[in-house]
């Protein structure tokens, strides 16, 4: 089916928004391939608009925030963004790819205020696919020299080998850290440029759970995840409507369902306007790439 036959998804009840996405800068200096972030721009989210949506948050009823990127450790008024958080009675976490000694120095004076602390890193094929350098080794590393409630290493993971799988368990094993893992998401271009079918990548995608599987324990919602992820892969005329629990928050100031819709409002917009859009239906399908945000478990 194509995308102009794709009808519209249907005004559906919406469960209520527990949490929000917080992107504090519009551009990322690591650039990964395989990203298929949307909104793209230059610039930090300012401490002005950044209040402004903590107030417009508080009011629908979200009680906790994820400082995503760009790079968190990035913004020199992180510590600030942090603080402001908790003014509102709003705990804090931060998704970072830090690996600097600026960046790691960075994240290391906030830690200890923040509820949890994800490093993002990648298997040895998806650093290859995704020109990145965030490997598990360094990923590791940077959660170990923190002081945090929670530590998670978030592994995106393609073709992985048993070698490669009982190096992550090793580094993992007497820590306090956890995994959480999300499969490269490869597009049609990127798949030609793999010379892989969609059926190959399909297969590639199992074949890397099973390896991982044997060393990492995989959870039931995990597992639901990639059984969910194949079905939007090869039937994508099944989508349905996105369903989020998370609202996103644009380093330009917009309020999203998600990084990947279609459409926002200003959060500098009146409340009115605001709850309108909340109120009305969704007018995105959930997709591939939007999946993996909708998850946070192995």
């Amino acid at each position: 089916m194509s995308a102009e036959n794709v009808p519209e998804p249907s005004a559906s009840a919406h469960p209520p928004f527990r949490t929000a996405l917080i992107s504090t800068a519009g551009h990322c200096a690591v650039a990964c391939g395989f990203c298929f972030r949307t909104d793209r721009a230059h610039g930090f989210l300012d401490v002005a608009t950044f209040t402004r949506a903590l107030s417009r948050l508080k009011e629908i009823g979200v009680a906790s925030i994820c400082l995503t990127g760009g790079e968190p450790t990035h913004h020199s008024d992180l510590r600030q963004l942090v603080r402001l958080a908790h003014q509102f009675g709003m705990p804090v976490s931060v998704v970072t790819s830090a690996r600097t000694s600026a960046e790691v120095t960075r994240l290391g004076e906030i830690a200890h205020l923040l509820t949890n602390v994800t490093v993002s890193a990648d298997s040895v094929n998806a650093m290859r696919i995704g020109r990145t350098t965030r490997s598990v080794s360094s990923g590791v590393s940077v959660l170990l020299g923190i002081e945090t409630p929670v530590k998670v290493l978030h592994l995106t993971y393609w073709q992985v080998t048993a070698d490669e799988c009982r190096e992550i368990h090793q580094l993992l094993s007497d820590t306090d850290i956890d995994i959480q893992l999300s499969p490269v998401t490869l597009d049609e271009k990127a798949c030609d440029r793999e010379g892989l079918s969609l059926y190959d990548y399909v297969q590639q995608q199992r074949s890397d759970a099973e390896l991982l599987g044997g060393y990492v324990l995989l959870s039931p919602r995990f597992q639901e995840h990639l059984v969910a992820l194949r079905a939007m892969q090869l039937y994508p005329e099944r989508q349905h409507a996105c369903r989020s629990a998370a609202l996103y928050v644009s380093a330009g100031g917009e309020l999203r369902r998600c990084p990947y819709s279609r459409s926002g409002v200003a959060v500098h917009a009146a409340r009115t306007d605001i709850g309108r859009f909340l109120a009305h239906g969704t007018q995105d399908w959930t997709t591939p790439d939007c999946a993996a945000i909708c998850r946070a478990d192995p």
